[in-house]
């Protein structure tokens, strides 16, 4: 069932990526372009914010889930083994209260597949193909006692305008919004994939793809938003973030 069992690859297995990129997070106009053709923004190297500041407030659209409560589970992959995998540990944190770890939030995650649409949608990239019945790489999880929740997804792709992004909604235990925001991933490692992955699903390639500091999102808050990525394509990927809410 897995492609990576039955695909051949010409590639060699990417080296380990673990980090996490700045961009000038301020360029919210930065038209640089870069080696992929028609692509927006530059690659560049982003030191992440480790303070105690509350995360990034962003929006929850244009595709958040739309029954979250139905989806309580660790596993959202589509189970048709494309896409190469990826284990994100969020952690949730108070920045009300020094950081500590905040138990029993509740928290949804949402992306999009290696080809850049997501469930209970149309297609994101205006194809025919209509995905309202589908929930996949959507899911929702309990923190622990370590404000930690773990899914098992696959690393998202890209569409026109946006970068690699994953989508969270934290909630308190009673069900009251706490923060929406986002998680961002390494320029250089979104590009990778999506440069030699297609063993895997990510055929698309790079034309056109946006760089952090030139997406609308991310561009002046990346370093507060960006997750430390390791591994590799053909091994998988794992993910760790810190998200801060006020609780």
């Amino acid at each position: 069932m897995d492609r990576k069992l039955f695909v051949k690859h010409a590639f060699s297995a990417l080296g380990i990526v673990a980090v996490a990129p700045l961009v000038n997070a301020c360029s919210k106009n930065d038209s640089t372009t870069n080696s992929s053709a028609g692509s927006s923004g530059s690659s560049s190297d982003v030191t992440t914010d480790t303070s105690c500041s509350v995360s990034p407030t962003e929006t929850e659209g244009p595709f958040p889930t739309k029954q979250p409560s139905s989806y309580v589970r660790s596993d959202i992959t589509k189970g048709d083994g494309i896409g190469s995998p990826l284990t994100a540990k969020i952690t949730i944190v108070n920045g009300n209260n020094n950081c500590t770890a905040l138990a029993g939030a509740i928290v949804d995650i949402w992306h999009c597949d290696v080809d850049g649409n997501y469930s209970e949608y149309g297609g994101t990239q205006m194809q025919s193909t209509n995905f309202q019945s589908v929930h996949w790489l959507r899911g929702r999880q309990v923190t622990d006692a370590n404000g930690l929740v773990t899914f098992k997804s696959i690393f998202p792709g890209w569409y026109q305008g946006r970068a690699t992004h994953i989508h969270v909604h934290v909630y308190n235990a009673s069900g009251t919004s706490l923060l929406v925001t986002q998680i961002a991933f390494p320029d250089a490692l979104a590009i990778t994939v999506n440069s030699t992955g297609s063993a895997y699903g990510y055929a698309k390639g790079t034309s056109g793809y946006t760089y952090n500091n030139a997406d609308n999102v991310f561009s002046d808050s990346v370093a507060k938003e960006m997750a430390t990525v390791t591994g590799s394509v053909d091994k998988g990927f794992d993910l760790s973030i810190t998200i801060k809410a006020n609780a």
